[in-house]
């Protein structure tokens, strides 16, 4: 599998809870974490719900 760089850019204040927990899930817990893993199925559509609030990198 290949394996994504997941960075967090932008802030969870004011957003829905689900976007927060999205967040948390995939392992990020401030603005500018970074985090890599494998790009599955799950990890891939955590990361397009809150695709405004990351940026992701192949790796």
């Amino acid at each position: 599998m290949a394996k994504i760089k997941i960075t967090q850019i932008k802030s969870v204040i004011d957003r829905s809870e689900r976007q927060k927990r999205t967040v948390e899930a995939l392992g990020l817990k401030k603005i500018n974490h970074s985090v890599e893993v494998e790009a599955t199925a799950a990890i891939v559509g955590m990361v397009k719900k809150v695709n405004h609030l990351v940026a992701v990198e192949n790796i």
